[in-house]
């Protein structure tokens, strides 16, 4: 396997990939986005910061393409979405510069306050303008954060420390979280309208991208002050200008701009406006420290070990994936069984979990179910990451439901597969520590084994179906391994379930049909 890194990283990036065996590193930074193109096809792994442009039209190259490997927090540079649509995992390294970004953003924040660059160039010109460089205190000022991740709550820190009342915008976190950061929950008009200074730590979506504009700073008390060491595009840069130009907006800390290196010269020129080249994250350790985790990260990925921060995948434990794994594999069979089995449009699925497997991570497990579902009929690669975009892209909804009853097995899961034709429902639990068993189809409950060939006929529940059923398979040579059966009662109809030594050939299913003591039959090949 090949992984390459196209920006500049820690050379000891390369060590911790190739000390895992199997895996060769090229370094091979400043690609055009053709050369990428070009060369994108050999690789198992991609390791990039904020330079690279992983687009959709990259992607589709990446024909062995598994895992794109972000040195950094923000993703803005990789389209997830087609990442996604082609199987491949993105993942990110947060964290790793938080502390780093937040002091930044704090430093930016103090020389926005006291007017220190403008007073060091000012100094450095020969000039002694005291008077003109007064600044405010930030004891007892009101901060404003938009985003209490892990950024932002650094950021928290660091006001309350210096005796600011702080106050958070983050609907997905608690009050009692945000207390234990030395912060209040505001609403986001709630901070326009009282806060001193406003620090953004959002990051940039088609939700987030332009939030920042006229209105917002119009609702904004007079001479507040922003910092943005987040992302370009979520501050408008035109409305921020008026803003500052208008003196609504006293003065402006800017780490990051729509447009690398930016364009807008007449924003950075502004005498109130403080601003860096996108350093928030340029400390040696930050650098070194997300590098080094997303080699290790990566490796760990295309190793099969354990997938951690990914976006668009839920993040495992090793352990924890060790122990889920029979279920897995379980959830795997449900539904590599239920795509043989149905008849019509799929419409809507539904997986419930009962039972002792809930105390794993669910959306794995639905994935896998997917998984099994989709690689059945589709033409196209499909595994956990791209299993549940394809279901989204044909329109079929995906319900989950979590139950703790037992349900008369310890765990339990079932698949209920919404057809233009109606529902088929399909359990499977394990037995022991990783015996996995079909044990419901519809009505019938039964003990069945879902491995190799199968074959699943209701029949009329007669004396002699059996005899005839297994003289029929052993006029085609095929051999019976184990059966299961379930019935309503005595004299109905049953369900039989075979499991057999090879490939039941097409003219056996049709001879079984033509009797008129089948209802229906179906080969399962697993």
């Amino acid at each position: 396997m090949k992984v390459l890194i196209s920006d500049k990283m820690d050379s000891r990036c390369v060590e911790i990939l190739e000390s895992n065996l199997g895996i060769e590193v090229d370094v091979k930074t400043g690609l055009e986005p053709g050369e990428l193109k070009a060369i994108i096809g050999e690789y198992a792994g991609l390791i990039v910061r904020s330079s690279t442009k992983v687009t959709d039209e990259i992607l589709k190259e990446a024909k062995n393409l598994r895992v794109v490997g972000r040195a950094g927090a923000g993703v803005d540079n990789i389209d997830v979405e087609a990442a996604t649509r082609c199987g491949v995992i993105v993942m990110n390294t947060p964290g790793g510069n938080s502390v780093s970004t937040a002091e930044h953003s704090f430093a930016m924040l103090i020389s926005l306050a006291r007017n220190i660059p403008q007073a060091h160039m000012s100094l450095k010109e020969g000039a002694w303008e005291r008077s003109k460089y007064t600044g405010t205190e930030l004891s007892g000022k009101n901060l404003g954060i938009l985003g209490l991740g892990k950024v932002g709550r650094e950021v928290a820190v660091r006001g309350a420390a210096f005796g600011m009342k702080v106050f958070g915008y983050d609907p997905f976190v608690s009050a009692e979280m945000a207390e234990s950061y030395g912060a209040q929950l505001a609403t986001m008009d709630d901070i326009f309208a009282n806060a001193d200074f406003i620090s953004v730590h959002l990051p940039l979506a088609e939700q987030t991208r332009g939030m920042i504009a006229d209105k917002e700073f119009a609702g904004c008390k007079d001479g507040v002050r922003l910092i943005n060491c987040a992302r370009g595009g979520i501050v408008d840069e035109a409305a921020l200008l008026r803003a500052l130009e208008s003196g609504k907006v006293a003065g402006a800390a800017v780490d990051v701009f729509e447009q690398e290196p930016p364009a807008n010269r007449e924003l950075i020129a502004h005498e109130q406006v403080v601003c860096t080249p996108h350093l928030g994250a340029s400390t040696r350790e930050a650098q070194a420290s997300v590098a080094l985790q997303v080699a290790e990260q990566v490796a760990d990925t295309l190793m099969d070990r354990v997938v951690r921060n990914a976006l668009n995948l839920p993040s495992v434990e090793p352990d924890v994936l060790q122990k889920m794994q029979p279920f897995l594999d379980l959830a795997d069979h449900l539904g590599r069984t239920q795509a043989q089995l149905l008849e019509g449009q799929l419409e809507r699925i539904t997986i419930e979990y009962y039972g002792d497997v809930i105390s794993y991570p669910t959306s794995p497990l639905t994935a896998a179910v997917l998984r099994g579902l989709v690689g059945t009929i589709s033409d196209e690669p499909v595994n956990l990451v791209n299993a549940p975009f394809f279901m989204q892209e044909r329109g079929v909804r995906v319900d989950e439901l979590r139950s703790s009853e037992h349900e008369d097995f310890a765990n339990l899961i079932t698949v209920v597969c919404q057809t233009s034709k109606g529902a088929k429902t399909l359990s499977g639990t394990l037995f022991a520590k990783n015996d996995p068993r079909l044990v419901r189809l519809d009505e019938y409950t039964f003990d069945a084994r879902p491995m190799g060939h199968m074959l699943f006929y209701v029949n009329d529940d007669k004396p002699g179906i059996i005899g005839r059923i297994g003289t029929v398979m052993g006029n085609h040579r095929v051999n019976i391994a184990q059966m299961s059966c379930g019935r309503h009662e005595m004299g109905g109809r049953a369900l039989t379930i075979l499991n057999v030594d090879s490939e039941i050939p097409p003219e056996v299913i049709e001879t079984l049909l033509a009797q008129d003591f089948i209802a229906w039959a179906r080969q399962v090949s697993l």
